[in-house]
């Protein structure tokens, strides 16, 4: 049985843009090998913005060395790349870009949200790619919420979505470059769930919502609340743990890249040299550029 290894409490909030109002819950500065193939995630909690025709969000950016994935729980998001990818989710679905060599983004609540105002809820995880990857080319998946399997754990207990890897059989529709599963998962109070994963990858437990308790180390058990990071142990194949208040969490488990990270701001590569090299060409355009909208 899995127990936990350390919790990880978000940082102050800060803004990215004027759209994003998050917490980094952990990033490559700090947990990214014990986290590993996952470098950093951000949680925009639910906020109400009113109504605007102003453009709201955050824009053009170069990533490159990594991928993004932002799944929205409320609210809408749009994105434009150099590579030409874009579009719009909404509530359920996920975005899923390979910046890999360089992309230049930019992302903004959508325009039709900004114009009638409402709630707005995003989580987004930088996936990180190894280094035979990461200058390959760019890509974009939008994955929509009915392309979402979704899986009943036991009868009454909740149910897992599928963005990345598999449960019970289904397949997330979510394409990756290193084994991993990315799940959304919703839990009722008073159940005890289990997972059986690969042994040797790395766990963690994202709580948005809710409570629940994971063994720890001693042979107790240590509550995990909102907004907290449980890493698991990477030792063994069983997960177990109890639902103590109705909770959604987001399920991180990946094959660990046992390779030096070297990051700096938008760029994630594995020596110092490589970053200054991303530098130099975003700064010549060769990650490219977006034309006006």
């Amino acid at each position: 049985m899995k127990k936990l290894q350390q919790t990880r409490k978000p940082s102050e909030g800060h803004w990215v843009g004027d759209g994003f109002p998050v917490k980094t819950i952990f990033s490559y500065n700090n947990i990214a090998r014990e986290m590993s193939p996952f470098i950093l995630l951000d949680y925009a909690e639910p906020r109400n913005f009113t109504p605007t025709e102003q453009k709201r969000g955050v824009g053009e950016h170069p990533h490159r060395g990594f991928e993004t994935v932002t799944i929205v729980y409320q609210g809408e998001v749009e994105h434009r790349d150099s590579s030409g990818g874009g579009g719009q989710i909404g509530a359920g679905d996920v975005q899923w870009m390979t910046a890999a060599s360089g992309v230049v983004h930019e992302e903004y609540h959508g325009r039709e949200f900004s114009k009638r105002g409402g709630t707005f809820e995003v989580a987004q995880l930088w996936v990180n790619l190894p280094k035979k990857d990461k200058m390959s080319s760019p890509g974009y998946q939008a994955i929509l919420n009915e392309q979402i399997p979704q899986v009943e754990i036991s009868p009454g207990a909740g149910f897992v979505r599928v963005i990345a890897g598999e449960y019970q059989g289904k397949k997330g529709p979510a394409r990756t470059f290193t084994p991993m599963n990315v799940w959304d998962v919703r839990l009722k109070a008073g159940h005890k769930v289990e997972f059986l994963l690969p042994d040797g990858y790395t766990t963690g437990l994202f709580v948005l919502k809710g409570l629940i308790a994971v063994p720890n180390s001693t042979g107790g058990m240590q509550e995990i609340g909102a907004s907290e990071l449980a890493v698991m142990e990477r030792e063994g194949q069983t997960l177990g743990f109890e639902v103590r208040e109705d909770t959604m969490l987001l399920f991180l488990n990946g094959e660990p890249i046992n390779e030096p990270i070297e990051g700096y701001g938008p760029f994630v590569m594995n020596t110092r040299e490589e970053i200054q090299r991303a530098y130099f060409d975003f700064q010549s355009g060769k990650m490219g550029r977006l034309t006006e909208s």
